[in-house]
């Protein structure tokens, strides 16, 4: 593949991967979760660096999920000291990463990490750090550990989306046929943490917050089945990433922000033109009779 190539091809497996987590979230109604998550891995990156002195993909992942598991459990934590749930989220994300920060300005010398790079990634790096695997040859590090949590978050999906679908729907009645809501809930925002951290060096936590929540509320609009809901979020967040680096080209931008910009071109598109939630579609549908 050509260096254009992996950088696309990478990019629409942040937004395939994102995509797909991002139902889950919305139907839950925890969208700023996504938010603090990808801010708060910044944190667990670091601590996890400074401790094992590396900064390659299984490290970058045991970091994030203790970052992200930490981000739950003290959200939860706060909403059961009947603090509101939005005002905790803004709390513990803004104080660990600018733990993040403060520990990257003090105690992290020169290596490939800073506060610009965890906020926009830089994409264009990708396609110089690869690896050899059997079979399949040299391919970007970043593309690799994106193709494999990909795997491992249609693995868990499908062994849980019962379980997760009832909990996103109705918390209770999950907990009253048995269901163990709490463990449930933290081994989703493990997940969600894992993809965080895989399109954390690529594409930075702004791009990463995008494709999480807009693909997911895009298709939201379009359909009330949740399998539908699930390709078309990830549709959604693939045509972004590609859209996205070629308006970046077009006008010698920022890929990222492009990609994170077309996410929000087809949330309009879809809140405008979508046949169940759209906009026109409300106002031309005939109101029922009683």
């Amino acid at each position: 593949m050509t260096y254009t190539a992996w950088i696309i091809f990478t990019a629409a497996l942040v937004g395939l991967s994102c995509g797909i987590m991002g139902v889950f979230l919305i139907l839950k109604k925890q969208a700023m979760m996504a938010d603090a998550i990808s801010h708060t891995v910044l944190l667990g990156i670091v601590l996890t660096y400074l401790i094992t002195d590396q900064l390659h993909g299984g490290v970058m992942l045991i970091g994030g999920v203790f970052a992200g598991l930490l981000t739950a459990f003290l959200v939860q934590s706060l909403h059961s000291l009947n603090i509101q749930h939005d005002a905790g989220i803004g709390i513990v994300f803004t104080t660990l990463f600018a733990i993040g920060v403060i520990l990257i300005a003090t105690s992290v010398g020169n290596v490939h990490l800073d506060v610009q790079h965890a906020l926009m990634g830089e994409i264009t790096f990708v396609p110089f750090h690869t690896i050899t695997l059997p079979l399949i040859g040299s391919i970007p590090a970043a593309t690799a550990l994106l193709l494999v949590v990909l795997l491992i978050i249609l693995l868990f999906i499908t062994i849980f989306y019962k379980e997760w679908k009832i909990t996103s729907f109705d918390p209770a009645l999950a907990a009253s046929l048995g269901m163990p809501v709490l463990f449930l809930h933290y081994l989703f925002m493990s997940l969600v943490s894992i993809t965080t951290v895989a399109s954390f060096d690529a594409v930075g936590a702004i791009m990463v917050v995008a494709m999480l929540i807009t693909p997911a509320a895009s298709a939201y609009l379009w359909t009330d089945r949740l399998f539908t809901m699930f390709i078309l979020s990830g549709t959604f967040g693939v045509i972004s990433a590609v859209l996205g680096y070629y308006l970046a080209a077009w006008i010698d931008t920022s890929i990222s922000g492009s990609m994170a910009f077309m996410t929000g071109i087809v949330f309009f598109i879809s809140f405008i033109f979508s046949p169940i939630h759209g906009l026109i579609a409300k106002y031309v549908r005939p109101e029922k009779t009683a």
